[in-house]
This record gives structure tokens, sequence and C-alpha cells, in this order.
């Protein structure tokens, strides 16, 4: 398309974060920019200025200042603001003046609505911080959370990070394996669960998957137990007593890089990875994206389901440290209805509404009418993340709102914890693409001999460093993981694993991942996380497993092929295999269809073929995908064009 959907008017862009952040440019460092891809341009170029910039706008409070912004430029390895020392928490929780504005509103099926304050909030932290202390948790400690989008989970989030422990998180969707997994690799010397929840009209036990968790984490000292809903954790620590006794306010000052929560990230291979994000990163990060392409401030308000499984979660906490308030929400979020998310915003008063692009090309088919169904006079910018959105629901969100909301369709990661593509105030917004490189990402597509290509698909990379890319994989001391995951294809270039075309003015468009990590639903799943299920069956000698994406945005459609010790599939052994991942995995990683083949395709190395067994479903030939010459089973990608997408 040559020409943008919508286009800001001046007004409204220097009514805006980005605005503000302009005039204290040219007021401050008396620097002036012509239009984005200027401000873009001098970010990425000149990163010392552009980030020591964020730092002294957003008003970071340091206990040691740095010595430089930049301190080694290499990636891996990047150095920023040496010397430095803070707390993410110390910026979460808002200043004295705060304390009467409120922070959270939360909405859950499971119990009555509340809403706290900063200062009820600051409160709880404090004592929360007393009472983790008082169970030996310190500085590097590891505190995880088997807990919903619930305040009690934020609050957790923030002791911890007071004290300089290291903090995770997995929804209570996920099964028990899929937690030890992830858990398991951090050592952690406090776990906080809660027994149960309520998932619309339905009451979910999890009291047995708490006790296996809790079995196979053999460092745990102490499990703490959530109330919430019917279900208790038996012989737990409870959480009123966590916080009974007297708060104790604090912020241990720790140096720019040391980690602050680990995110886990599906690999194809092995166990999910687990990326360290460091305190600095996130805060300067999350500054500037929540203010500038976001538009949040004082006064705004975040609305964006996502479980505490996703880095959305991390994303949505850190309204707080632009003083936005947050909605947490926890349940089904079309319950009753597809209605449900619009009718939230419009209670809460939104004013950054966040969905995915499954959910908007859904309310479009049902024929809903937003902006005229709900009062939403609040609402500037609605987000949309986690995969395409065709250009059909840019058309339709555009009829419902015009230029009043902008749609702000972003593209990011958990590597990375934040956008690294996406729109703000100031851009354009193109039907169907990307608005661009968001500031500080020096993102291009490169060719296969590492050329920067425009106009043409290309692997994501992005070419100079970025605060908030990762302090390192848990427990990769000499960093060789890290490495291989990113900089081996172009070294000292960050290669994503997305394939993605830049038009000539900058917007583009994702055309999925480059590997064969799997996305549903915005939530990407690991292949891994199915073998290790699926092979343990003693029907089961090998499985693979394809996601066909939905060209509308929708989940699109999960296919498992499995190879059994030598007996049929038939519906009862279908019933055991989704069993098995929806109780072992969550209700998201059961497959659409199972169908039974020969052999799973592998080559001579033993690594299985998703990739090439994926495009013959979308219709190549066997020959043109892979060497027959590589395949450990020669014919073994033939019986793929039977199920071939017509």
């Amino acid at each position: 398309m040559n020409t943008p959907l919508s286009t800001p008017s001046r007004k409204a862009w220097e009514n805006s974060g980005i605005g503000r952040y302009l005039r204290w440019l040219k007021a401050e460092r008396n620097l002036e920019f012509a239009d984005y891809t200027a401000l873009h341009r001098w970010s990425v170029e000149d990163l010392e200025g552009f980030w020591s910039s964020i730092w002294e706008y957003s008003g970071v409070r340091a206990h040691t200042p740095p010595t430089a912004v930049l301190g080694r430029r290499e990636m891996p390895g990047a150095q920023w603001f040496p010397g430095s020392t803070l707390n993410y928490a110390e910026h979460a929780l808002g200043l004295p003046e705060d304390a009467g504005e409120v922070a959270v509103v939360a909405r859950s099926q499971t119990r009555p609505g509340f809403e706290l304050t900063f200062g009820e909030l600051r409160e709880q932290v404090a004592r929360a911080r007393a009472g983790l202390k008082r169970l030996g948790v310190g500085e590097g400690d590891r505190v995880v959370a088997y807990l919903p989008n619930i305040p009690e989970t934020l609050v957790a989030f923030l002791a911890a990070a007071s004290l300089g422990a290291v903090f995770a998180s997995c929804a209570p969707e996920f099964g028990a394996r899929s937690v030890v997994d992830r858990f398991g690799q951090l050592e952690p010397k406090v776990l906080l669960a809660v027994g149960g929840y309520r998932y619309g009209e339905r009451d979910v036990d999890r009291t047995a998957e708490v006790a296996e968790i809790t079995a196979g984490l053999p460092t745990l000292e102490r499990t703490v137990g959530v109330p919430y809903g019917p279900f208790t954790v038996d012989g737990a620590l409870l959480w009123d007593e966590l916080l009974a006794g007297p708060a104790e306010e604090g912020f241990e000052p720790v140096p720019f890089d040391h980690p602050l929560f680990v995110l886990f990230t599906s690999g194809t291979t092995g166990r999910p990875k687990a990326i360290m994000h460091g305190h600095g990163g996130i805060l300067v990060e999350h500054l500037k994206n929540h203010a500038l392409s976001w538009d949040l401030g004082p006064g705004d308000r975040m609305l964006w389901f996502s479980t505490t499984a996703w880095m959305l979660w991390n994303a949505l906490v850190s309204s707080l440290l632009v003083r936005a308030s947050i909605v947490m929400i926890d349940g089904d979020p079309a319950y009753p209805d597809l209605r449900e998310q619009w009718r939230l915003a419009e209670e809460t008063g939104a004013t950054l509404m966040g969905t995915s692009p499954g959910y908007l090309m859904a309310c479009r088919k049902a024929g809903i009418r937003p902006g005229e169904e709900f009062v939403l006079p609040r609402l500037r910018q609605l987000g949309a993340a986690g995969s395409p959105l065709a250009a059909e629901g840019y058309a339709w969100v555009h009829e419902q709102f015009g230029d009043r909301v902008l749609l702000n369709v972003g593209s990011g990661g958990t590597d990375v914890c934040t956008g690294m593509l996406q729109g703000s105030p100031w851009q354009p917004v193109w039907e169907g693409e990307i608005s661009g490189p968001c500031l500080g990402v020096a993102a291009q597509a490169f060719d296969p001999d590492g050329r920067p290509v425009i106009g043409e698909l290309g692997e994501l990379v992005i070419t100079e460093p970025m605060p908030s890319m990762p302090v390192g994989f848990w427990g990769d001391t000499d960093g060789s993981r890290y490495e291989a995951a990113y900089f081996t294809v172009f070294p000292g270039v960050w290669r994503h694993g997305d394939w993605v075309r830049f038009a000539p003015e900058g917007h583009c468009v994702v055309a999925g991942r480059s590997d064969a990590t799997l996305n549903r639903g915005g939530v990407r799943l690991g292949t891994a996380d199915f073998y290790g299920v699926t092979e343990e069956l003693p029907e089961i000698e090998d499985s693979l497993i394809v996601h066909l994406e939905d060209a509308e945005g929708g989940p699109g459609e999960l296919l498992l092929f499995v190879q059994t010790t030598g007996v049929d599939l038939d519906d009862g052994l279908r019933g055991r295999i989704k069993t098995a991942l929806r109780t072992q995995l969550s209700p998201r990683h059961v497959p659409d269809r199972i169908e039974q083949v020969p052999a799973i395709p592998r080559n001579r190395t033993g690594k299985k073929l998703e990739v090439p067994a994926k495009r013959i479903l979308l219709g190549a030939r066997p020959e043109d995908v892979a060497s027959r010459d590589v395949l450990a089973r020669p014919d073994s990608l033939d019986v793929f064009t039977t199920w071939r997408r017509s």
C-alpha cells in the first residue's frame, strides 16, 4: 500500500509523550528532528546521546551514578551504564506524592474486584519484603511463582526485586512438567502458589500440580500459599502470614545488569531457555517504550490481558514506572462472551487497551462494533501483539474508532522483553503493516549473506546493542549458549529468528518465525515441550508438531503427527495424547488434529525436520524442501502431501 491508513495530526503527537520528549530534547540538548525517521536515526547512531537522554528525561534514581553510558559496545557483551547501582522496584512504587493515586485495578472471575493505591501497594510490598527476608531470601536468591495475573503476584515480584532476589513466574494453567522444566533450572528457594482458580464458570483444581511441582524442586525451602478460590495449598505458609510482620521498606542497590527476573522462551530442542533480564536494562527500556511508544503517563491506565508466563505481564507491570495504573485480569478473557474485554476497558477507563490480533479479527467476524457499543472516551491507543494482524483488521479498527484511537501493532519478544517494531503517536499507520522500528532499536532485514535488504524478506536483525538485551541465560557461565542463540549466523549482530520485509519508508511486515517455534493465539509454544510429553506415552515412538497459521489472525491449525510402537492410532489413543498435553502442559498445547505416519522425518544427525514438513503441508513438493540423501529415511516426508492444505 502506497499511502498510510492514517497519519497523526500535529496536535495529537505534540500532546503525546513523544511530543513532550521532543520539547525536552530541544530545551535540554538543543536537538530538533523533522520527523520520526530522523529521530529514530539519531537514536541508533548516537546510542550514548539517546540513552542518556532517556535516563535524564525519565528521572532515573541511581544510588551510585554511572561512569559512562556505554562501556563496551560489542555484541554480545555490551556494557550499559557501568558503575551504576539502582533498583527497579524503587521506581515502580512511586514517590510519596503518588500515595493516593490508584496503581492497580484487579478484575477476576475467582473473587470480587478491588483497587490498590500506590501507597497501599508500597505497604504490601514492604510487608512481603520483610516476610521474604524472614524466610532467608536475599540478594541473588530465586523466588518463583505459580500464580495468575493478580495483585499478589505483583507484590511478590516487587518485594523480591527490592531485595535483589531474582523472580520468575508461570501461569497456573501450565502443567507440572512444564513448570519444573522451567523453575528447576533456577534452583529456587521460595515458591508462591495458588491451589486453583476459576475460569469462566469452571473451578480448576491445581493442588495436585502444586504438590508435584514442590516435589520436583529439591532446593525449595518454603512454599507460600496464596488464597484464591476454593482450593488451598496443603502445608504451605499462608500469604497473610508472610505479610503479618512489621513492614520493612527498602531497596537494595544492585548493579545495572543485576538479574531482575527470568523469562522462559521455548526453543525447538532441549529445555526452555532461561533468559535473565537486568534491573537497569528493563528499567530504561520500559521507561522509553511506555512513555514514547505507548504514550502512558500519570493518570493513564493500561489494560492488556496476559498470563504471568508471557513477557507482556512484565511489560504491564512496568506501566507503574511512568505512574500509569494497570488493570490486572484473571480468568477466561472471552467470558461470558467476546465483548468482555471491551466492557472491561469501558468500566476501568483504559487509555491503552492491548489485545491479540486474533481477538480483533474474531470481534470483526462476530459483527461487534466497540466504537458504538461501548463508551470509551479515554481510549487513545489500541495495542496488538503476538502474531500478525491481517489488513482487514486494520481497516476494521479504523472503521470503529477513526483517527481518534491509534492502532499500534507491534512485534518484539521475550528475548528483549519489549517491542522492537511498532508504532507511536508520531508515526503513520499502514494497513497490514507495522509502523517501523522502535526508538533505540537498529532493526534491519538481512539476506543470507548478511547484507541489508529493502522490499524483500530477510532475517530480522538488530545491528546495535539495546539495554534490555539479556544479561545472559541462567546457568550459561561462559556465555556460549547465549552467543549461539543470537550471534552465530551473523557474528556481532543479533539475529532474532523472524522473517521481515521493510518498505523504503520504514514500515514493515513480519512474516513469521524463521525457526520452528510455534505461535498459537499470540503465545509461543516450543516443540520440545510437546515431544517431552507425547514420546513418554508407551504407544508413541516418535512425534512431530506443526502449526499452520491463519491468514486472518486466528489460532490457525495445530497438527501432531505420531509414529506409534506398532499400534493403530484410534480415538482412544488420540484422547490419551490430548489429555496428557492438556494436563502436563496447557490447553493451548492440545492439537486440532492427530495423524499417524510411518516415520517421523529426521536428517542423518537425528534432527527432526519440522520446517520442511510444514512447507509440504502448505503446498511445496517434498523434493523442493529437502534432499532425500540427507534424510535418515528417504521417503519420510512424502506422506505429508496427504494432509496438504488446499
